[in-house]
């Protein structure tokens, strides 16, 4: 269930490495282009090439890993300093990090399954879910039953929930008790084509380029080849409206953010100098659409499978984005189940049994880092912002003369290799 990333690899995955043909249904009418842009470090670009799809993904894509973080404070508009944030990584794999659009990361996996010859269905609306673990009348050892809001129906001898943070099948079959949550942070992202920037703005953007401010953090990074196109997002703590945690509520109050968008950037923006706060105005002044983006997660915890169903990505596990891992843990999470599934006399339960205590402490840890790296978005007076700027600076020197960097510190969970997990 679900055509987005975490679907589409995974079917993939099952068919290159199992005797498992796979069905895909998928709730909209059509893939979906919701999203911005999305960074992919070196344990998820390794699994993509495993998939066949890696070159792919490379000429789509921009590939420097470098982050500079800019002053707006402390240092009069020059940088705090640079590093790369996945340099020994890199080194380790042979992968680097790449930011792509969404909607190419669907289109790109969409074609690899329609070449496999894997069916996708558009425009299916999960309404009910049967799990028969008996063998019956017609000798079936077991299996799922499906059926949808137009009244056709599947069988299979296994459902895979790869339908996001908000899974009908988890709220309605797996785990209804285990919803998601908002994690306090919210981001507005925009796609800019660099025809609408100055030249000199599109020669200083040369990686990941970020900003601490007073209510947030603003970064900016190619998300095509060339640079043709930027994403720029600005990430920062949102208190919930007051209709609370309402899809209409959120809408309101989604609209109130993209009106003042423009505004509150340029305004924090006022007193600031130097060639890379005009190349911010530069970018605000060029930004046509703006997405707002409230950031939900789902807590630590809550079943992950039940019967012959279990869930993948987002809809077991979906964490902030401030650790970059999101789509590549979906991907892990389907190699896994692919290599516990190869053996076909493997017990249903164990599989499940085994995805389960194998995953859970990796999504436990990149979790909990993705939910340290949020506190920089958290709003600060003027001084306090000093004080990150500062903090931050002596960090960058500190790594920088011990050459910690270099001997991949904050960047172990970038080599992890899945296949490699021991069953």
């Amino acid at each position: 269930m679900g055509a987005g990333p975490a679907g589409l690899a995974a079917a993939l995955r099952l068919q290159q490495q199992t005797n498992i043909t796979c069905t895909i249904y998928e709730l909209r009418p059509e893939p979906t282009t919701l999203g911005g842009a999305i960074g992919i470090q070196p344990n998820g670009l390794r699994l993509l090439d495993r998939l066949g799809v890696y070159d792919e993904f490379a000429a789509r894509g921009f590939g420097e890993s470098v982050t500079t973080w800019h002053s707006l404070r402390l240092y009069g508009g020059h940088d705090v300093g640079s590093a790369d944030m996945v340099g020994w990584a890199r080194e380790q794999t042979g992968y680097g990090y790449l930011r792509i659009k969404r909607r190419d990361i669907v289109d790109i996996l969409k074609e690899a399954v329609e070449r496999a010859g894997i069916k996708i269905y558009f425009g299916k609306r999960l309404v009910k879910t049967e799990n028969f673990d008996e063998a019956d009348e017609a000798g079936r050892r077991g299996g799922v039953k499906v059926t949808f809001e137009d009244g056709s129906t599947d069988e299979a001898d296994l459902l895979l929930g790869c339908d996001g943070i908000h899974s009908f099948l988890r709220r309605s079959y797996v785990d209804p008790d285990h919803g998601p949550e908002y994690s306090g942070v919210s981001a507005l992202g925009a796609l800019i084509p660099s025809e609408r920037l100055k030249t000199e703005t599109v020669e200083q953007i040369h990686g990941i380029e970020a900003t601490l401010t007073e209510e947030g953090m603003l970064v900016v990074n190619p998300c095509l080849p060339n640079k043709e196109e930027m994403f720029m997002f600005f990430s920062k703590w949102v208190p919930l409206p007051d209709t609370g945690d309402s899809r209409d509520g959120w809408e309101i109050h989604g609209k109130e953010e993209i009106d003042g968008f423009k505004e509150q950037l340029l305004t924090t923006l006022q007193e600031a100098q130097g060639k890379w706060v005009e190349a911010l105005r530069d970018l605000i002044h060029s930004t046509s659409a703006v997405n707002f983006y409230p950031v939900y997660r789902l807590p630590l915890g809550g079943r992950w499978s039940r019967g012959r169903c279990a869930l993948v990505g987002d809809a077991a596990h979906a964490m902030s984005p401030h650790a970059g891992q999101g789509v590549s843990m979906a991907f892990e999470d389907a190699f896994l189940l692919a290599r516990l599934l190869e053996d076909p006399e493997r017990p249903i339960e164990e599989v499940f049994e085994k995805y389960d205590r194998i995953r859970r402490p990796r999504v436990s840890e990149i979790s909990q880092m993705a939910a340290e790296r949020a506190e920089l978005r958290k709003k600060s007076t003027s001084l306090g912002l000093r004080l990150k700027e500062m903090k931050l600076h002596g960090m960058m020197n500190v790594s920088g003369a011990l050459g910690l960097d270099k001997k991949g510190l904050k960047q172990g969970h970038m080599v992890y290799d899945i296949d490699e997990v021991e069953l």
